[in-house]
């Protein structure tokens, strides 16, 4: 009787999922390397069905899961990713660190999935033991996923720069030994302002620039960093507006810095193509930091200073991707443009997936 009881739970634990898709082999995972990565990440509802799926390679899930993206993107041959986020104070303990793993394996095994994307962001001090921590969880996440399901991929979510910001120091160049990829989150580079308290691009070329040369310097692989855009900016509302344009900041601080991006408010790409057009200026270009912005007046009378990304200053960035022979590209986050039926929003969505790839025209 009790054998039977236990082979009863056995089949009813261990019984595999049903596939959701009409074709069963979508349910199987992707393992195909791609030579160009193009990785998005989607936060829910439908947007994902007007992606350009001929540019995408992986996509990070991280809004609701939804079996019907899972099979629209196995049917692409791209793969669908958990998101892992976790306290690093809860990790220290390896039995916790092991049961976390255990559980977002089973859990990508049951959703048909292909990988995880880690995205902890939290302060560690640099030889603290959550530095170590956070190198042995990215390890033994990797060995689980690789082991179990064999092809996945596993990426780690890095700062700009590996220059402690925002007192994130971690052990980059070991994590990056230990996983498939790092997708370098080239934006918010204003989270920590130093010097002057004033407006400036979310992700101006030449810090960025530099900041992969730091990454190259620790000998991590070029072949596993990705850039990642955004595709969102930066409202700032100016305390003041110099006759040179000059839009000067309310000072909030973060980790440690008398300044941030804090005192703006992130707007998504697709309401600043709306706002553009009935600005005080138009569309600006900043010949220094090769990114675009713009100066409107609210109901208040207030100035505001808007700075962004567009297809100019994604596909500089991204000629220097394939310059330096990274693995490729991606961005925060593939909801962000307008996919409505508007022809003008439909050019401006079109324009900002062929700068993924470099390309400023319809051809690419």
């Amino acid at each position: 009787m009790w054998l039977f009881l236990f082979l009863t739970l056995v089949s009813v634990c261990c019984k595999a999922e049903v596939c959701p898709c009409e074709i069963q082999e979508l349910c199987q995972q992707i393992r195909d390397e791609k030579d160009f990565e193009v990785f998005v990440f989607d936060v829910g509802k439908k947007a994902w069905k007007s992606y350009d799926w001929g540019k995408v390679t992986t996509v990070a899930a991280f809004g609701k899961y939804d079996a019907e993206l899972m099979c629209h993107a196995h049917s692409k041959g791209v793969r669908l990713v958990l998101k892992g986020d976790v306290s690093i104070l809860e990790m220290v303990d390896p039995a916790n660190r092991t049961a976390w793993i255990t559980s977002k394996v089973d859990l990508a095994k049951r959703q048909f999935m292909d990988g995880i994307n880690i995205d902890i962001e939290q302060e560690v001090a640099d030889s603290s033991p959550e530095y170590y921590t956070l190198t042995a969880l990215v390890k033994e996440t990797t060995e689980a996923f690789h082991r179990e399901i064999p092809g996945s991929q596993v990426s780690f979510d890095v700062a700009w720069s590996p220059k402690c910001i925002d007192r994130r120091c971690y052990d980059y160049a070991a994590i990056a030994e230990s996983c498939d990829l790092l997708f370098v989150m080239s934006y918010d580079e204003q989270s920590q302002i130093w010097g002057d308290c004033v407006a400036m691009a979310n992700a101006p070329f030449n810090q960025t620039q530099s900041a992969y040369d730091q990454y190259l310097a620790m000998k991590i692989d070029p072949k596993k960093l990705v850039m990642g855009v955004p595709w969102y900016g930066y409202d700032y509302p100016c305390l003041d507006f110099s006759q040179e344009g000059v839009c000067s900041l309310a000072k909030v601080p973060f980790r440690g810095a008398p300044c941030s991006d804090a005192a703006g408010r992130q707007i998504p790409y697709s309401f600043m193509m709306k706002q553009i057009n009935g600005s005080l200026s138009g569309r600006l270009w900043d010949e220094v930091q090769l990114a675009p912005y713009y100066n409107y007046k609210d109901q208040k009378g207030q100035i505001h200073q808007v700075w962004y990304d567009d297809p100019e200053s994604i596909a500089l960035k991204v000629a220097y991707v394939r310059e330096l022979g990274l693995k490729g590209t991606g961005m925060w986050c593939g909801n962000l443009l307008d996919y409505s039926n508007n022809p003008v929003a439909q050019e401006q969505s079109r324009d900002m997936w062929n700068a993924l790839m470099g390309c400023q025209d319809a051809q690419c």
